[in-house]
């Protein structure tokens, strides 16, 4: 709690809100959404104890919480509409989607169906229609940018990520925020709304520090590999920050063929120093499947690497556990850490070898942050915050005397 009341003491930080804030919670992130709202209230109260006046004053400001209740109800053929139950004029409402919540489900002609990624949009865009432009601003929080994974046209596709941002700057959204987007290049498709790709890479570092005791984070005992070149990105911010070593594989796919919706990887080529005797850390933006980092981890300990830590922004785990839980048992895998923007089930979350980040703090800094018109960056730029966790962490180690591996 201190340095979440110390970034919002600042003198630089004594601007007054765009309005009277909202927060409305979609079908599946009413638990985020929750975690969320306590965050502002704990914000809000630190704010009127440094700032007197700050919040309290604006006519609105002055609630019980910031949810908005809203519903989004479906006819017995799957027909659905947006209602909103509370008063929205003159709010800055922010709108959390979770595209990727398949647990939430509706019946249609009696039958149980789960809302796909496109169930989702479309109920955001009915309750967007359904503020009828009373709010003072609309932004949308979509943790996994919908249809980002179809961000670019190779052959005669559609741009299912580029329509969606356009159709929501048309229904008036001021704002997108998402994160790890696929491909930020994406933000073209509408270059007169704003758009932010936030990257989750200081909250899954410090939840791997605060399940892991005994790692040894130097260039002799821990290294960064990129699994693929699409996320050498990451990797290398994770590496320079650290200042470690880093390695790549090269997926050398065959694309004569197609098979479950993608190009079949033939080979992982490596290229970099040698991680003998090494733990090694892999980042990506999703994990899907699951199969290629398990592939990239039997490439890594065939090059005798020690323990494997696998990253992932949002892990989806589309075939089901048993695949992590035998590479668990096996060896392969000593963790996985992801964090809750999207979906997790019970047993994914209950894995020993599963490492989960909360980011509902986070998210209601940059709620917080937008809401009073103040810039983003320092948000947005970790490094300092890494560097400080790091120091917090050997000296941890160092004071109760943990035996390093």
């Amino acid at each position: 709690m201190t340095d979440f009341v110390s970034t919002w003491s600042d003198e630089s930080f004594l601007t007054y809100p765009v309005g009277p804030l909202g927060l409305i919670c979609m079908n599946g992130t009413e638990e985020m959404g929750n975690k969320v709202n306590q965050w502002l209230l704990k914000w809000r109260k630190s704010t009127e104890e440094t700032l007197p006046g700050d919040m309290c004053t604006t006519p609105g400001m002055s609630r019980e919480d910031f949810l908005v209740h809203t519903s989004c109800p479906r006819f017995g053929n799957g027909e659905g509409k947006g209602l909103i139950k509370d008063s929205v004029r003159g709010l800055d409402l922010y709108i959390l989607c979770d595209v990727g919540a398949y647990n939430c489900t509706y019946n249609m002609y009696g039958q149980k169906v789960p809302m796909s990624p496109d169930d989702h949009f479309m109920d955001l865009k009915r309750t967007i229609a359904a503020v009828g432009g009373k709010a003072k601003r609309i932004t949308v929080i979509m943790p996994m940018l919908y249809g980002g994974r179809q961000h670019r046209r190779a052959s005669r596709e559609s741009l299912d990520c580029a329509m969606g941002l356009q159709e929501l700057v048309r229904m008036g959204v001021s704002n997108i925020i998402t994160f790890d987007a696929h491909d930020p290049r994406v933000q073209n498709a509408i270059p007169e709304g704003g758009f932010e790709s936030v990257m989750p890479s200081y909250q899954i570092f410090k939840a791997l520090l605060n399940r892991d005791k005994n790692l040894q984070i130097d260039k002799e005992h821990l290294m960064i590999v990129s699994p693929d070149e699409g996320a050498i990105d990451r990797n290398i911010f994770y590496a320079s920050v650290m200042g470690l070593d880093m390695g790549m594989f090269y997926k050398r796919r065959d694309y004569t063929r197609i098979v479950n919706g993608r190009n079949p990887i033939v080979a992982h080529e490596y290229m970099g120093n040698s991680m003998e005797g090494k733990d090694v850390f892999v980042a990506d933006d999703i994990l899907s499947s699951g199969e290629s980092i398990i592939d990239v981890a039997r490439e890594l300990k065939k090059r005798k690497a020690n323990r494997i830590f696998a990253a992932a922004t949002f892990a989806l785990f589309t075939n089901g556990l048993d695949l992590y839980n035998k590479a668990y048992e096996e060896g392969l895998i000593d963790r996985v850490i992801s964090t809750n923007l999207t979906y997790c089930t019970p047993e994914l979350k209950a894995a020993p070898w599963f490492v989960q980040a909360d980011m509902s703090k986070y998210i209601s800094f940059i709620i917080a942050t937008l809401n009073h018109d103040r810039s983003l960056s320092k948000l947005l730029t970790p490094t300092d915050r890494i560097h400080n966790l790091l120091q917090r962490y050997a000296k941890e180690q160092q004071e109760s005397g943990i035996r390093l591996v």
